[in-house]
């Protein structure tokens, strides 16, 4: 237990001293204070285009905004967090095969599975300290200026949002256990949420897919209902333990 505690301590420093975590962190701030920003400032941004826009025959009327608008725009803009996210954590294993690092780890004894299980931990807990930071700038500023209550399921459709992000971690954790290249892991895993977004085209699959936790306008507007999000919750579940218990599997067989 201590080995593996001392692993994730060493996860934990190396996201600091990469600066990935103020990255993230400067990130998520951003995109948080953004969207009750972009809200608040679309009436004035209207308004002073109103004469350019009726040269063209638009005409501008008064726009009233509400907190619905702000997490309409928190669901546009957490997708790019998540790229973002994806985008600087997608060598959390390629590194250390480059460089070599891991086999002095395990030399000294320590087991594999608890490589897998501490990055596993270090982003999980990365991602979930960004994303409820984002949230919780979002509804701050959202019950300053207007009401949250306008938006149904709230609570439900961040956690099915933060629920997906958890996926998409498990996910990356497996291929990154496969792939030696950070290219193969991007394209594999950009594939893979790139497939089930495609698949939920599909009225018989939409329901099985977790991409469809993603969908939470669909949820604040109020027409859907959190039953008919359960199947997809379960499947985004069982599927991100079953990457991840796959994962250890293939990493303590994989040649280094």
């Amino acid at each position: 237990m201590k080995s593996l505690i001392a692993f994730i301590k060493k996860e934990v420093l190396e996201q600091i001293r990469s600066g990935r975590v103020m990255i993230l962190g400067i990130l998520f701030v951003l995109f948080g204070i953004m969207n009750p920003a972009v809200a608040k400032l679309t009436p004035w941004l209207l308004e002073a285009m109103a004469d350019s826009l009726a040269e063209t025959g638009m005409i501008v009327t008064d726009v009233t905004v509400s907190a619905m608008d702000s997490w309409v725009q928190f669901f546009k803009n957490i997708p790019m967090a998540l790229i973002a996210f994806v985008l600087l954590e997608s060598s959390i294993f390629t590194r250390e095969y480059q460089t070599g690092t891991l086999v002095l780890f395990l030399t000294k004894g320590l087991e594999r599975y608890k490589v897998v299980v501490s990055k596993t931990v270090a982003l999980t807990v990365l991602w979930t300290l960004g994303y409820w930071l984002c949230f919780g700038i979002t509804y701050g500023y959202n019950a300053y200026f207007w009401d949250n209550s306008v938006a149904h399921n709230l609570m439900f459709s961040v956690v099915c949002w933060w629920l997906f992000g958890l996926w998409v971690i498990a996910l990356l954790i497996l291929i990154s256990a496969i792939a030696n290249s950070n290219t193969g892991v991007l394209t594999v895993t950009g594939g893979v949420v790139l497939a089930s977004y495609l698949l939920g085209f599909l009225p018989k699959l939409k329901e099985y897919v977790p991409t469809m936790l993603a969908d939470g306008n669909t949820l604040i507007y109020g027409t859907a209902g959190k039953e008919n999000y359960m199947v997809s919750l379960a499947v985004t579940v069982v599927v991100s333990i079953v990457c991840f218990v796959i994962s250890i599997l293939i990493f303590n067989r994989k040649q280094l």
